[in-house]
């Protein structure tokens, strides 16, 4: 019987947002943002006004347009496959999930105290997410895990955050939070495995 691959949840995500995109496609257009609003996008006065709280979980499978859907799907599988394989799944889907979800509180509650009001959506608030708690794995395994190093991380993180702040059109306090919220529940759920020699070797 054929072995389940180890990174069967990031499959799975990966899997769930193309399907999404598709079918949106078939239907309208996802670089319009009144579109999208209308099928789960991230949007202040509908959160807080008529209490549409499912938007915070449903904006992480929507995305503006093929690039952005690309790019993202590229960094879940680069990220995600490493953390899955470290921490297992069940660590995996709740850094994933609470990065995401935080990240966009922290959008929300920054947009709603200056006033603006934007369509947000995408997976990248969880995404980074994930890049904080591969930074943590990778301190707690000495500052290295396979091919990923301390400096290196820090680098991606740098790196991602400046490209983010630089750009228009990105919504950087979500990824700020998921960023952190990843690395925290990482630090809170996540050991280093123990060397399977009884010698320690």
């Amino acid at each position: 019987m054929k072995e389940r691959p180890k990174e069967i949840m990031t499959i799975t995500l990966i899997g769930i947002n193309i399907l999404v995109f598709i079918v949106l496609t078939m239907i309208g257009r996802t670089e319009d943002g009144y579109f999208m609003l209308q099928h789960g996008a991230m949007y202040e006065p509908y959160i807080i006004e008529n209490q549409e709280y499912y938007r915070l979980f449903t904006s992480l499978f929507l995305h503006f347009g093929i690039s952005h859907l690309l790019n993202n799907m590229v960094l879940l599988w680069a990220l995600g496959s490493i953390f899955e394989k470290e921490a297992g799944k069940i660590r995996f889907l709740l850094c994933y999930f609470i990065s995401g979800i935080g990240g966009n509180l922290l959008s929300l509650y920054w947009n709603t105290m200056h006033d603006r009001q934007i369509v947000s959506a995408g997976a990248s608030g969880a995404i980074f997410g994930l890049m904080g708690g591969l930074l943590w794995i990778v301190f707690a395994n000495r500052g290295r895990l396979g091919t990923l190093s301390g400096r290196g991380m820090l680098i991606m993180v740098v790196l991602s955050l400046y490209f983010g702040f630089t750009s228009t059109g990105v919504d950087n306090l979500a990824h700020v939070g998921g960023l952190v919220c990843g690395f925290l529940t990482a630090l809170l759920t996540y050991r280093r495995k123990r060397s399977k020699d009884p010698n320690g070797i």
